[in-house]
């Protein structure tokens, strides 16, 4: 049998995820073969499985955090916002459709079987599933045909612990305040409670926990005080990229308003030697800048047009003239180009757009994703790089010629005549030290950091965290017997 319990919160960004990830190195250093699960998730930050689809970054990092691969059955369902009102849906890691919200509120019932299917085979597996809730089960507006959070709990039989964040304000509120609301068979589910992000002396909150004991009848999992070294490990949402002041050399990085897959700043943010700094909308790019990277987009052409809205086209045409450097990557890369063709409409009316102008190559949108786990080879210093692809649209042009990056017999990249502008599709590239420190080092930067090593021991010490402040005993006997097939 497969153990299995479900952490919820008691709103959005609780901290589930980083909860979820510390738990599963916890029990994976216990000896527990444990693996994360979330039913849905909505990010456009993904990453590419070994299985060849695609996930939420969440996960995957809760995959590293248990000694696993990332593979498509641990976030079955993945809903990538491409406008404020509609998102491409991926269901077991391959787009499935492209629907507005009120459409894809019809289209969850049906999606409830393919997300138990991922959630049995990825049991089968496992000794302990951390299953992760989205939002709060308190939106009881959105019940009917949940998958994500108590509706998946009764379909799958799993029981629920609650997560508060007392950062915010008003705990006591958030948890016993999702009691009232609840209907009383969902309520039912939730077996304990936890409260997250403290900060000072966690005996201050004593009668605080007391109050929601008696108020709520549920046992205490204890409360977690602020992780401090959060930051070190990959973001998981949008809304959790800052700004990060290290040393002299400065990255300068345009907040897009579809920006996706930014896992490729996170590698640059925990290097001492360099700053990056994000600009939000309505700020001009600074003067300053060593390196401007622009990142990748769910919606090229709409976040071109954000680009430009900004007058950061024109603070980019100044810092290339000043002798800038310039590197865009995936959506980054075509905004690059001369042009980007959009015949079919795929991310919207069929248009044809000029582009920023600084590499001579022209994107042409095709309906094929490319999804690869991809090795390549660093062509000036002929260093490692291993990264992923996720993307749409082919980028041809005479500075293809340039290519920087090769792929097996393939370049892959492209560059300007001066060198000081490059494109390329790889994400997750400078998570590859030697690449990173050679990339680093020919514009005149340093590095002296071993990521993966630093994130390893972020999720040790995560964990540890946890281990002091969370009872994981007490977590573990409520987690409940998952009838499964023979592991493999």
């Amino acid at each position: 049998m497969t153990r299995a319990i479900m952490i919820q919160g008691a709103g959005s960004n609780v901290g589930k995820s980083m909860l979820v990830a510390g738990m599963a190195r916890a029990y994976a250093r216990r000896g527990l073969s444990v693996a994360p699960f979330k039913p849905q998730n909505m990010s456009n930050n993904a990453a590419v499985t070994v299985d060849g689809g695609e996930i939420g970054r969440a996960q995957a990092l809760q995959a590293l955090a248990a000694y696993r691969a990332p593979h498509t059955d641990m976030n079955p369902v993945l809903l990538k916002p491409e406008s404020d009102i509609g998102a491409q849906v991926i269901v077991q890691g391959r787009r499935f459709a492209t629907l507005r919200a009120r459409d894809y509120a019809r289209a969850k019932p049906q999606l409830l079987a393919p997300t138990l299917e991922s959630f049995h085979r990825l049991a089968a597996t496992a000794d302990l599933v951390l299953v992760e809730g989205a939002g709060s089960p308190a939106e009881i507006n959105l019940r009917a045909g949940d998958i994500a959070n108590m509706g998946f709990a009764e379909a799958a039989g799993v029981p629920v612990i609650l997560v508060g964040d007392i950062d915010r304000g008003g705990v006591i509120a958030q948890v016993v305040g999702t009691q009232a609301v609840l209907p009383p068979q969902d309520a039912a589910r939730i077996k304990a409670f936890a409260i997250n992000k403290f900060r000072g002396d966690v005996s201050l909150f004593d009668e605080g926990l007391r109050e929601i004991v008696t108020r709520t009848g549920w046992p205490s999992l204890g409360v977690v005080p602020w992780f401090s070294d959060a930051w070190r490990l990959p973001a998981e949402d949008v809304m959790d990229i800052a700004s990060t002041k290290g040393g002299a050399f400065k990255v300068v990085v345009p907040r897009l308003g579809r920006i996706a897959n930014f896992d490729d700043l996170d590698p640059l943010s925990s290097e001492p030697g360099v700053s990056v700094e994000i600009i939000g909308a309505g700020s001009p790019l600074p003067g300053d800048a060593d390196l401007v990277l622009i990142p990748g987009s769910k919606s090229t052409i709409a976040d071109l047009a954000h680009f430009r809205a900004q007058g950061w086209d024109i603070d980019l045409a100044a810092h290339i003239r000043r002798g800038g450097h310039v590197l865009g990557i995936c959506g980054g890369y075509q905004m690059l180009g001369h042009r980007i063709e959009d015949p079919d409409g795929i991310e919207g009316p069929p248009a044809s757009v000029p582009g920023l102008g600084h590499l001579g190559v022209v994107t042409v949108m095709k309906p094929e994703k490319r999804l690869a786990l991809t090795q390549a080879t660093y062509l000036e210093t002929g260093d490692a790089v291993e990264g992923y692809e996720i993307h749409l649209g082919e980028t041809i042009g005479p500075d293809c010629a340039h290519a920087w990056l090769r792929v097996g017999d393939r370049p892959e990249g492209a560059a300007s005549a001066s060198g000081r502008v490059r494109g390329a599709y790889l994400h997750g590239l400078f998570a590859s030290d030697a690449f990173r420190a050679a990339f680093l080092a020919g514009l005149g930067a340093r590095s002296d950091l071993s990521y993966g090593a630093d994130v390893e021991a972020t999720l040790d010490a995560l964990a540890a965290h946890l281990e002091a402040y969370m009872d994981l005993d007490l977590l573990f006997s409520l987690s409940a017997d998952i009838p499964t097939q023979s592991k493999s």
